[in-house]
């Protein structure tokens, strides 16, 4: 398995994923019917970089990484990741987590927050915990979720910078 800075071209690679996991509407805040077109400015545009994993010359994995807020919040930034259905269970979002925190590190970066962890989405919430993010933030009833309906939302957080 390898890992690259994924370009314009991995788009149509990469939709496949996003639409599965937007159109599940379980994990992230998209609307349902996001297009492919908003899709890709999402996570290709309004990103200061994007990685895919991949295996065989076959995407299986993405993420993204931008700077959370301007100004005086630049020195933070906050990351997307997407794993297609078919390689769940294989450890590919330990492997994107660790690697957007060095190549955050390498930005500059000093932190990363996680604004909008749905509760329900309990692999995450759990993978994140083990990686080193704490829960700093509860927002009540904020994700609607299509089977479980309104559940809480976290902002997680972690400090890079080694103290």
């Amino acid at each position: 398995m390898s890992i690259r800075e994924a370009t314009k071209e991995d788009w149509d690679s990469i939709w496949p994923i996003f639409h599965e996991i937007a159109l599940a509407g379980e994990t992230y805040a998209y609307e349902t019917n996001t297009t492919k077109e908003q899709a890709e400015n999402i996570w290709l545009g309004a990103t200061r970089k994007a990685f895919v994993f991949e295996e065989d010359d076959n995407i299986l994995g993405t993420y993204y990484i931008k700077t959370n807020q301007p100004g005086p919040g630049a020195h933070m930034c906050n990351c997307g990741y997407m794993v297609s259905s078919s390689a769940r269970g294989k450890g590919l979002a330990t492997s994107m987590c660790k690697h957007s925190q060095k190549v955050a590190a390498e930005l500059g970066y000093k932190a990363m927050q996680f604004n909008f962890v749905a509760s329900s989405n309990e692999g995450a919430v759990c993978l994140w915990s083990k990686l080193g993010f704490d829960t700093v933030g509860r927002l009540p009833k904020a994700f609607e979720h299509p089977k479980l309906g309104y559940v809480d939302a976290f902002v997680m957080f972690k400090w890079l910078e080694k103290t």
